[in-house]
């Protein structure tokens, strides 16, 4: 069971390390994206470029951060999460969560998942798996007033 619509989101604490800058809850003044992925999430791996467009389509109204989950040991190698994060071009802020501190956080079962919160840092929107970029882009658009 994932966040209910409205909830708050978690504070970002409890990070392994981050990977391209850290980001602090209250730095955070405008809606985000927040996206779990994993490197063995092949779904994940597809799904990149889109949340990458994505990411550079709405820089300037929109955070983004993306989370990496492990889902077995050898989900845990750093050098392999970055390896990977650069191959894919996440140059997003990146929380790796070896420790599952945020996906406990969060609820958070699946890779990928695409959480939404508006300005005032309520969950707006949830979806996971690897489709369904028209209905994030709908969401998103609705958080930011875009018609």
């Amino acid at each position: 069971m994932a966040l209910k619509l409205r909830s708050p989101m978690p504070s970002l604490e409890g990070a392994t390390t981050w990977l391209n800058g850290e980001v602090k809850t209250e730095d955070i003044k405008k809606p985000l994206l927040v996206h779990f992925w994993s490197i063995s999430c092949g779904l994940c791996k597809e799904a990149m470029p889109n949340v990458n467009e994505f990411r550079d389509e709405y820089k300037d109204q929109l955070d983004v951060i993306a989370v990496h989950m492990p889902r077995s040991e050898k989900d845990l190698n750093l050098e392999e999460i970055e390896k990977v994060a650069q191959e894919h071009g996440i140059t997003q802020p990146i929380f790796v969560d070896n420790q599952h501190k945020l996906t406990d956080a969060f609820e958070n079962e699946y890779v990928p998942a695409y959480y939404v919160f508006d300005e005032e840092g309520q969950l707006r929107h949830f979806q996971a798996g690897g489709g369904g970029m028209k209905m994030l882009t709908k969401r998103v658009n609705r958080v930011l007033g875009i018609k």
